[in-house]
């Protein structure tokens, strides 16, 4: 798999990029690169990572999934 042109080696990582730039960087201007990082930091640090709903766990953003969990381990399911 991890050879050059084989279009299955990066998906994980071509679907990230192809969302960032959809939900992100084609709806901004940016005047200096320093303010491009803060922007790309905010976005994957404050929205993507913890409130973005996932389609791999159930339509669930990672916190709500983690207290999800909690309470099913709480409660001893």
């Amino acid at each position: 798999m991890s050879r050059r042109g084989n279009c299955h080696d990066n998906a994980v990582a071509e679907s990230f990029f192809q969302l960032l730039k959809r939900e992100r960087i084609r709806r901004r201007t940016y005047l200096t690169r320093d303010a491009a990082r803060l922007d790309v930091f905010d976005y994957i640090e404050m929205f993507y990572d913890p409130n973005r709903k996932h389609t791999n766990n159930g339509m669930l953003s990672p916190v709500d999934y983690e207290i999800k969990q909690k309470k099913m381990n709480n409660a001893g399911v």
